[in-house]
């Protein structure tokens, strides 16, 4: 973390350090041996380690932000959850951050749009300023294959537009290009090394880490034909010589 706060900052550009909280959830963490009396503290210790980062850095334009998870793994072929009962869901995990010191929250990697709604509810129950993130297929839709605009505009029907704006996740760049269509609440981007599909990742045997220059380029040319997005990053393959070929590239505009 240290390392994006110095590079952010090389670059003239702002930061959002991402608490290590996506799977600090009852269900997914679960499975993982923490109980669920032991995830208040494990939320707020994540917190508190990125605003250490923050706050060594000595900077203003530095946010910290709570990751938050889907109930259960996003690639997976089960029901949605409804709307309802994602907002009861997410509300344990909110209730927890409230009051540390994150600044926002984002709900990354959700691909169901009656979940998508209910975390949304949740942070606004908190009082929580919340970023929401979808993650797409190959053809840009989400896993049920909804268009990526229909997904926003339902999310933010259904919400009063509560969320403060939209990214996607946790897909490379020629999976979702022509999708986006400069939607203005489509915001942020934050995408995967490799050009394989959630399905050919989950069984690969070895990591791909893609190509950074052409990744860093990629992101760039999103970002000139979306101009409403001002918040990029890497996701699943990525590393420091990814983030800076895509800071290299965007400046570079």
């Amino acid at each position: 973390m240290a390392d994006l706060v110095a590079l952010s900052g090389k670059m003239g550009l702002g930061c959002i350090l991402d608490a290590p909280t996506w799977t600090a959830n009852r269900d997914r963490a679960a499975p993982l041996g923490y109980a669920p009396e032991s995830l208040d503290a494990i939320n707020k210790d994540a917190v508190a380690l990125m605003d250490e980062v923050r706050i060594a850095s000595g900077r203003q334009d530095v946010l910290v932000s709570a990751c938050i998870g889907p109930r259960y793994d996003p690639y997976a072929d089960i029901a949605p959850m409804s709307a309802k009962d994602a907002r009861a869901y997410h509300s344990e995990q909110m209730a927890s951050l409230k009051g540390s010191a994150v600044d926002l929250v984002t709900a990354y990697t959700f691909n169901r749009l009656t979940e998508a709604v209910g975390v949304v509810q949740a942070a606004g129950d908190h009082g929580l300023p919340i970023i929401l993130s979808f993650v797409v297929e190959t053809d840009g839709c989400l896993a049920d294959g909804t268009p990526l605009k229909t997904s926003i505009e339902q999310v933010d029907r259904d919400t009063d537009a509560a969320a403060l704006f939209f990214m996607v996740n946790c897909a490379h760049p020629s999976h979702f290009a022509n999708a986006l269509t400069a939607h203005d609440r489509l915001k942020g981007v934050v995408v995967n090394a490799s050009k394989c599909s959630h399905a050919e990742l989950d069984e690969a045997d070895t990591l791909d880490e893609g190509d950074p220059q052409e990744l860093g380029a990629e992101v760039a040319a999103l970002i000139r034909d979306n101009p409403a997005i001002s918040v990029f990053g890497g996701c699943c393959g990525t590393d420091m010589r990814h983030l800076r070929s895509m800071a290299r590239e965007v400046l570079r505009q």
